[in-house]
């Protein structure tokens, strides 16, 4: 997909990130921190509480100066059929979290956590893994899931807490071509010994699990960032476990707005990410 690069006469460009509640996203820190990195200092990035009933409006009043919109809960899906044109990889998963708007006026939607997620586990080193376990089955475990149908050569066991969470789990997995067995969430102590474990649970769910990490945990992607760390990630640092953050998976995501918004790559990931995690220890500081 093609950025919506500007040229030198443009007044200005606007993004912005939607959802509700959108009072605590860290996209404006990332997003405002690549602008200035890349010198594009009449970049503006705001966040905007809008809901799915406000959203066809927010949309049909995006004029010239308008360069994309990172998206948020509940807004990822309501957002399709207002857009011209979705990728293959948001069809995937029917979620769309990045909207470009490009220089002829169309609407694309995009889906960067899918790679996003992809790319934080490769930072890590992990290219590949046999087998994979992932803890809940909300949006964020489908775009999880897809992720996995890219690094994952064998089964992933989705633990859930519902036998209809449970079929879309496995009909997600049928969807993305990759094998989903399911099992349920009083069984999730098991998981903790896949060579990969993805957390896509709130906050405090799997606080319980914490107790039972192995001695010689393998890896843990904990979508969370805020607070930070979980009490599983703790423990599982603890034990020597690789941890892989929700500040990683949104470093990465934003990373693949900002190149597709301005058409600039690469991103500046390590200036995002220290502006991330500035951010984030500031709002701890002053709870």
């Amino acid at each position: 997909m093609s950025g919506a690069t500007r040229t030198d006469g443009d007044r200005r460009c606007r993004a912005a990130v939607l959802g509700s509640p959108i009072g605590h996203s860290l996209s404006p820190v990332l997003h405002r921190a690549a602008y200035g990195e890349l010198g594009l200092h009449d970049w503006s990035y705001d966040r905007f509480e809008i809901d799915e009933a406000a959203l066809p409006g927010f949309i049909g009043k995006l004029g010239p100066e308008w360069a994309g919109l990172s998206l948020t809960m509940p807004l990822k899906r309501a957002v399709i059929p207002l857009l011209d044109e979705i990728t293959a990889t948001a069809a995937s998963v029917e979620a769309v979290n990045t909207v470009v708007c490009t220089e002829d006026g169309r609407r694309v939607g995009d889906n960067t956590d899918i790679p996003g997620i992809v790319a934080a586990l490769r930072e890590r080193g992990i290219e590949q893994v046999e087998s994979a376990a992932i803890l809940g089955a909300g949006a964020t475990a489908s775009s999880a899931l897809a992720a996995l149908a890219r690094v994952c050569t064998g089964e992933v066991v989705a633990y859930v807490r519902s036998e209809a969470r449970a079929a879309e789990m496995r009909q997600w997995g049928e969807r993305l071509d990759i094998e989903v067995r399911t099992a349920h969430w009083s069984e999730a102590e098991q998981a903790l010994r896949a060579p990969l474990v993805i957390a896509t649970t709130p906050a405090g769910a799997t606080d319980t699990l914490a107790p039972s990490v192995p001695e010689r945990p393998a890896t843990l992607f904990d979508v969370l960032y805020d607070p930070w760390p979980t009490d599983l990630a703790a423990r599982w640092s603890a034990y020597g476990g690789a941890v892989v953050s929700g500040l990683d998976l949104l470093v990465h995501q934003a990373v693949l707005q900002v190149e597709q918004m301005t058409g600039l790559a690469p991103a500046p990931v390590d200036v995002m990410r220290l502006a991330g995690e500035k951010s984030l220890a500031a709002r701890q500081d002053g709870r």
